[in-house]
Parts: C-alpha cells; structure tokens; sequence
C-alpha cells in the first residue's frame, strides 16, 4: 500500500469513525437509552434496600443513632430516584395506569392522616387501632378521599423519619423515643408503619426495575423494538423541566411561599431532588450515567442524533441542561427560607426556574429537528 493511499484509507476510516459517533440511529438512541434507565433503577434500588436495612435495625432496637442512619439513607437514596424522575410522563412502567408512581412519590403529604401533629396527638392512621398495618392497607389508602392523603412512599416514610418541620432553619426533629414503648402513644405501630411503607417503597422499586430489566419479555422489549420511541424519551425530559420541576414544584412554592409547597419538606432537602431532577434531564439527553460504583455508561443519545441533522440546536441544549444543573446547584437549603420574599436564596430559585424553561423551549425545537412535531412540555391531566 502506497504512503498515499494509506493516508486516504486511515482518513476514511477516521470519518466513518466520525459519522458513526455523531450520527447514531434512532434505534442505537432507543436501545442505549433502556440500558441507562435499567441502570439508574437499579442503583435507585440498590439504594433503598440500604435504607430498609437501617430501618430494620431501627425498628428493631430504636436509638437516636439507629435514627440517624435511616435519615442518612434516605437522603442517599434520594439522590438516586430524582434521577430517576426523567423517565416519566409517557405512560411507561413508572406511571402508566398500573405504575406505581403515585404510591411512590405522591406529595404533599397531610400529615395528620398519618400520625399525631402539633395539636392533634390522636390524629392518623397509626392512631387508629382498628386499621390493620399491612401493605394492602397503606396501598388502599393512598390518596384515599383526597391528593394530600398519602399514606405510602418516600415522603410517607420521610414525615416518620423526620416528623413535621417546625424549625425555619433546618428540617423536623422527631425523637427516636416516638418509636419507643412507654415513651409515646402506639409506638409499636409507628415501628410497624415505617418497616410496612418501607417494604412497600422496595417492592415498587423492584417492579419498575423488572420492567426495564435486559433479556425479558417485559417494557424494554417492547420499547427498544420501536425506534419511534425517541419522541417518549424527549416527552418525559421535555414535561419534567418545564411543567414538573419549573412548574408544579418551584413555581407553585415561589409563588405560595409556604412550606407545605416544597417537594421534600420534612427532611429540608428540596434543594436535592432539583439537583437530581436536573441531572436526570442532563443524562437522557446525552445518553450518560454515573453510577453509583463510579463507572460511567455513555453511548448512543439524543444529543449526536440532533446535532447530526442541526449542529447548532444540539450545541444549544447542550449548553441549556449544563445550566439547568449549575443552577440548581446554586439553591440554597432550606429551600422554604430560599423562597421567601427578600430571602438571598430567592434569586438562585428563579434562575433555576428561567433556565429548566429556556432547556425545554430548547428541547421542543430538538424535537422538531427529529419530525417530533408539538413536543408536549405540559404535566399530563
């Protein structure tokens, strides 16, 4: 082979290389896509079965240190659902009809239907001895005569780890000696209510996990087999930063200035669920994932098959999800002082609202470079 040539076969091979890398197909897109979702489940679950372990231990002998380590574990875990968050809006395993979703993450919570509040210490279901603790239970009762009656999921169990926040610079104070007999009214219950509705968060973690789960006749499948997909995959990024996450859970709260208009609000850790939201956003796009061992998933995404057909509107929603998450960032905890009139945090919050919005503005004309045409940005009815 002469020098000449040689030099012209390692350019073309260079840029079929190129071609491959920034223009996937749809279905390389669709298929990575359930690759990173599986993962992200799956360290979500992996995350709370550390958080059942230390409620078992708590539950079992409950200490103020017992305590502590399940509030650590909850937050831990969170970290890894809000994630998981980006996978909505589109009817998939994590709220479609049968989805577990509303038993999982519904909020905001009616603390009196669970237990005893500030004035009313006979107030909830744990309260009441004639309703049996079971699983059937807590999912029969969920929303149950009312959105705010939550009596399962992550913020069920956050109000039994944390109690009621009645502290405006920090988050609830329960005593580890609610959960002790002699020491409160139906202690034996409350232990029984945390172990019961954190079993319940396990089996519906595990549900959605199996869905998405490689080599099974199960949601994947199906999903992978149709590469029109990529329209799901930008509905349910497009809908949790504009009408989800800027909307309904920072808009509403800015606008409000009440407490009880924050995502997590017992534990004071809203300001994480927007991190995490965000960057769920950030991982779908680019068809990234850190994972909870520190290796990282990349390949096929949105952002190469957009920036294959329009270079510039790829670069700008690029440069918008990378915002979108400095900005949340930048929100200070407690998020309910951040969002008080004249607060420092305040400005942080609106920033994060103005740049969830230009992302899915953005988002919606990625959308129309792939034929996606009127992408939806709105929280479904």
């Amino acid at each position: 082979m002469g020098k000449r040539f040689a030099v012209m076969a390692a350019t073309m091979i260079f840029s079929a290389s190129a071609a491959a890398t920034t223009a996937p197909t749809p279905k390389a897109v669709v298929e990575h896509y359930a690759v990173v979702v599986y993962a992200s489940y799956e360290d979500t679950l992996n995350a709370a079965r550390h958080l059942q372990q230390a409620v078992d231990r708590f539950v079992a002998a409950p200490s103020a240190d017992g305590l502590q380590e399940a509030r650590k574990q909850w937050l831990a875990a969170r970290e890894w659902y809000g994630q998981t968050e980006a996978f909505r809006f589109y009817g998939g395993p994590i709220d479609s009809a049968t989805g577990p979703e509303g038993r999982l993450n519904a909020w905001p919570v009616d603390e009196a239907y669970i237990d005893a509040v500030k004035d009313r210490a006979d107030s909830g279901i744990i309260n009441n001895p004639k309703i049996a603790i079971t699983k059937k239970t807590l999912m029969a009762l969920n929303e149950k005569d009312g959105e705010e009656n939550i009596s399962a999921g992550w913020h069920a169990i956050e109000f039994l780890l944390w109690g009621q926040d009645q502290d405006i610079n920090g988050p609830g104070n329960r005593p580890y000696t609610d959960f002790v007999d002699d020491k409160a009214p139906n202690a034996v219950r409350r232990r029984q209510y945390l172990k019961v509705a954190t079993d319940l968060l396990l089996d519906d973690l595990t549900q959605v996990t199996k869905a998405w789960a490689p080599t099974a006749k199960n949601y994947r499948a199906r999903f992978v087999a149709n590469p029109a997909n990529l329209g799901k995959m930008l509905t349910g990024i497009g809908v949790l930063s504009r009408g989800e996450l800027a909307g309904e859970r920072i808009e509403v709260a800015l606008d409000t200035k009440s407490q009880e208009d924050e995502h997590s609000c017992f534990s004071d850790n809203t300001h994480r669920d927007v991190v995490a939201n965000s960057r769920g956003i950030r991982n779908v796009w680019r068809g990234e994932f850190k994972r909870a061992d520190g290796s990282v998933l990349t390949g096929p995404s949105l952002r190469e098959l957009v920036a294959a057909k329009n270079k510039a509107a790829a670069e700008r929603v690029d440069s918008d999800v990378d915002a979108s998450v400095q900005a949340a960032e930048s929100i200070p905890a407690p998020f309910d002082r951040a969002i008080v009139v004249g607060s420092p945090g305040r400005p942080a919050v609106e920033q994060t609202v103005v740049a969830l919005k230009r992302q899915a503005e953005g988002l919606v004309v990625a959308a129309g470079v792939l034929g996606i045409k009127r992408l939806n940005t709105a929280v479904p009815e």
